[in-house]
């Protein structure tokens, strides 16, 4: 059986950050957060890691991950840019980033033949989490190619100390199979509990263990198929906007409302952690020192 693919979603040049967080050292060997996540992968049974960058730092990538995995596991580059789109499409001059996840994810159509998962850069998910990933994948059967998948969490597992974030509130049956993800913008820790907040200023309680996505997705090369006309529909109604993006979750949500495809809400009780603001590096930095104190992951990863 072949091994599933990993693909990480590294584009994004991190501007609430205010530097390329995905290639900022923090763990005790000067580790990156995406260090953790092809380890975990590895250990999990993913067999290629496939990433999605931008032609303007691909050297300081190639810097950071080539030397090191090149004895653990295969290592591919794709980009994702402005201009990654179909031909006849002018894009806007003044447009300065991508089309969003979705429009990332297609950029791999080319390179990856086999059921692959969906990671973004800047986010650690937990070794538990990419062995349940892994373990679905693994044994997709033929006739499960339209049936693709979703890790969720725990939004109390997943907030910032340090300002607001931003999650996709799951919906599934009673099967266990995902109904929709609804994004919900500025989720922050309040008196009351953890909240979102509504465009005219009130506030919407969420119970703590209200399961959300972190953007970790299963699918299988149908996803290409399914997804690229959809993306042709975007374009040629968005060519001309500056800030317009195609989302994963509202592809996923047209695929699952027209019966096209399925998504298995599988389930993690992994906290993750990430860095959206500067603040975030300290404490991140310390829970990974925790993790190798308590024998989770080895002092340097990489021998």
């Amino acid at each position: 059986m072949k091994k599933p693919t990993l693909l990480v979603l590294a584009a994004g040049m991190g501007s609430r950050y205010g530097s390329l967080k995905q290639i900022d050292p923090v763990g005790p060997s000067g580790e990156t957060i995406i260090d953790y996540s092809i380890f975990d992968a590895i250990r999990a049974g993913f067999g290629k890691i496939v990433f999605i960058i931008r032609k303007s730092f691909e050297q300081d990538f190639k810097d950071v991950f080539i030397a090191k995995l090149q004895n653990h596991i295969p290592v591919e580059y794709v980009f994702q840019e402005i201009d990654r789109v179909p031909e006849g499409i002018e894009i806007s001059p003044d447009r300065t980033k991508p089309w969003g996840t979705g429009h990332a994810v297609l950029m791999a159509k080319d390179i990856i033949r086999e059921p692959f998962a969906v990671i973004n850069g800047d986010d650690f998910y937990g070794a538990g989490a990419f062995k349940t990933m892994s373990d679905y994948l693994s044994n997709l059967s033929p006739e499960q190619q339209t049936q693709f998948s979703l890790v969720s969490y725990q939004v109390g597992n997943t907030m910032s100390e340090y300002g607001t974030v931003s999650r996709g509130v799951c919906q599934g049956n009673k099967d266990g199979f995902l109904i929709s993800v609804t994004e919900r913008t500025n989720i922050q820790y309040t008196r009351g509990g953890i909240a979102y907040q509504e465009p005219d200023g009130t506030f919407v309680f969420l119970k703590p263990e209200t399961l959300v996505s972190m953007n970790f997705w299963g699918f299988t090369p149908d996803y290409f198929t399914h997804i690229w006309p959809m993306f042709n529909e975007f374009i040629k109604a968005n060519h001309d906007s500056l800030k317009a993006e195609f989302y994963i979750p509202s592809a996923i949500d047209r695929l699952i409302s027209s019966s096209a495809a399925s998504v298995k809400l599988l389930r993690s009780n992994e906290r993750w952690f990430g860095i959206t603001y500067k603040d975030d590096k300290p404490l991140v930095t310390e829970k990974l020192a925790q993790l190798v104190k308590a024998g989770v992951y080895p002092a340097k990863l990489w021998k």
